[in-house]
């Protein structure tokens, strides 16, 4: 069974930085896709960052520009980079891993961005 586990999330003040980690259970290879998705409190779940298997990245526009999604195939792990964090980035993020068939989703890591 695929599980995917988030870590680092934590309390930033704005204009901070923030590294997010998804480890997964065996190879991330398996995945054609994987990305990283968040939910702020009273809103629906929006995507944030993709990467496909072959490097190719995607951002939401909110974050373009100040965030970095990456992959280590070496240590099975996604990432995302965040700086120049805002108070809109609050938010409880999750990590998704696509198969060929079948999705994962992880069971998110609290991001906060206060003062």
């Amino acid at each position: 069974q695929v599980q995917l586990v988030e870590s680092g999330g934590a309390l930033v003040q704005p204009g901070g930085s923030l590294r997010l980690s998804c480890a997964t259970s065996g190879s991330i290879l398996r995945f054609n896709v994987m990305g990283w998705y968040r939910q702020a409190p009273g809103k629906s779940r929006e995507l944030v960052a993709t990467i496909t298997s072959g490097g190719s990245t995607d951002y939401a526009d909110s974050v373009k520009g100040r965030s970095t999604i990456s992959r280590d195939n070496a240590k099975n792990t996604l990432y995302l980079q965040m700086t120049r964090l805002e108070s809109e980035d609050t938010a409880v993020y999750y990590c998704n891993a696509q198969g060929r068939y079948f999705e994962v989703w992880g069971q998110g890591t609290l991001v906060t961005v206060s003062s």
